[in-house]
């Protein structure tokens, strides 16, 4: 029992790998658009819309860019430490609603007592 040679089988894989490996990347590059053409495309309502927006998407991806490398200084793994920041930043949100409440009643009353002394 002969057996056959491996080379041809060899020698084809490897042309479809480097066709895989060369010509996905190639095709993936080709298709895409570029940027710049891309935003000449939109609609002058999109283009004026996306220009405004700009700084405001460029600070978020800072702040989150910044985040999550604080984040990253912790022991803890990323989304531990960011479910900790949330929890902490809700917390600070109903203190500080907390205390507006308690600034909004002690002025209601402020008045009430004004208006009974002055009534």
């Amino acid at each position: 029992m002969s057996r056959a040679p491996r080379g041809p089988l060899y020698a084809k894989m490897a042309g479809i790998f480097t066709l895989c490996a060369v010509g996905g990347p190639a095709l993936m590059y080709y298709v895409t658009p570029d940027p710049d053409t891309l935003f000449s495309r939109f609609s002058p309502e999109l283009q004026k819309q996306n220009l405004e927006n700009r700084d405001r998407r460029k600070a978020e991806y800072e702040d989150f860019r910044s985040k999550m490398i604080e984040y990253s200084k912790s022991d803890k793994p990323i989304w531990v430490a960011a479910a900790e920041a949330q929890d902490k930043a809700r917390l600070e949100i109903q203190e500080r609603a907390l205390r507006e409440d308690k600034a909004r009643k002690e002025a209601k009353r402020g008045m009430r007592e004004e208006m009974e002394r002055g009534g």
